[in-house]
């Protein structure tokens, strides 16, 4: 069963993703609808367009990852410790 902090995440991220989808259908329409840009211009930025959305959402993920690895090497070191205290303590 899910969480409420995992169903809010849903919800936000379904918001967002319907956000995304209506600029790219939007971004569409108005260079369909342009009549005096060559078809090849259209092209090039409609690539560009993609090739930054693929560059942000990597962005994220590796900005998340290193967060991640940062977390769980702190969890390993305040276990390391707390086993070195309950060591210590044990020991007198």
């Amino acid at each position: 069963m899910f969480s409420q902090s995992q169903n809010d995440n849903v919800l936000i991220m379904m918001f967002n993703l319907a956000g995304v989808v209506i600029a790219y259908v939007m971004l569409g329409l108005s260079l369909y609808m342009s009549t005096d840009v060559p078809l090849s211009t259209k092209g090039y930025w409609g690539i560009g367009i993609l090739m930054l959305t693929v560059s942000l959402v990597n962005f994220v993920k590796y900005r998340f990852d290193q967060k991640a690895s940062t977390d769980r090497i702190n969890q390993i070191e305040q276990a390391k410790t707390e086993k070195l205290l309950s060591d210590f303590v044990s020991d007198t």
